[in-house]
């Protein structure tokens, strides 16, 4: 269908008006009836355009909203994808990830940190609690990191720190601080004992390899453990 036959009826009343108004010896009833129509047809079409623009406006308000709303959502996806839910920090795939790509654009610094002693507080207190102690232990972490940091859940009760641009004895002194914060007092979620970790540390240069970066580091921790854990040490 074309324009022409979407306004059929106001094609027909223009023509007849300008039919009459070529005529110069009309009667004048004729003239005033000619231009009522015209004028009744030229109303009704400002109604409709005052409909069809309240219409549109309505539209593009549900448009936005929806458009909010995606993006929202998108948000959530995004985050529940890189995340872990119980702690709110990276997972496993998205601080991978990060590290990767920090490596091919700087140097970097890796604490590699594991709860001492997690599952005996798992078996003794039941899991809520230890939880509970997760996130708790978190929060206290994320107090005592630099902006540049990000920390990473690569297992159950095994975490990554990544230091972009950051010397090795920076790292040492960001993770001391951090011990020193797990030692200063029992957390609320466990206050009859402390909860402690061991860190294990490692430093590459631009474009070194992920895999090396934390396997040194995961040596260091092994290190930490056997040498009796809630220690540093660093390769």
């Amino acid at each position: 269908m074309n324009l022409d036959e979407l306004f059929t009826e106001e094609n027909f009343i223009l023509d007849t008006s300008r039919d009459i108004a070529e005529q110069t010896r009309l009667d004048a009833e004729v003239y005033r009836q000619a231009l009522l129509t015209l004028n009744g047809h030229y109303q009704r079409l400002i109604r409709e355009s005052y409909r069809l623009i309240a219409r549109s406006d309505r539209a593009e308000r549900e448009l936005t909203l929806l458009n909010a709303q995606l993006q929202r959502l998108a948000e959530k996806l995004e985050y529940e994808a890189t995340h872990d839910a119980l702690t709110g920090v990276y997972n496993r795939n998205a601080i991978i990830s990060r590290i990767s790509t920090t490596l091919q654009q700087s140097d970097a610094a890796l604490i590699l940190l594991d709860i001492d002693h997690f599952k005996n507080i798992n078996d003794r207190f039941g899991h809520p609690r230890g939880d509970a102690v997760l996130q708790e232990l978190i929060k206290r972490i994320e107090c005592t990191l630099p902006g540049l940091a990000s920390i990473g859940r690569v297992g159950g009760e095994e975490f990554t720190i990544l230091l972009p641009a950051t010397s090795l004895e920076a790292a040492v002194i960001i993770a001391s601080t951090i011990h020193a914060a797990l030692n200063v007092a029992p957390l609320v979620a466990l206050p009859g004992q402390l909860v402690t970790a061991s860190f294990g540390l490692s430093w590459g240069a631009r474009h070194s390899c992920f895999e090396e970066l934390y396997a040194q580091a995961d040596r260091a921790l092994y290190q930490a453990k056997r040498d009796g854990r809630n220690r540093l040490r660093w390769g």
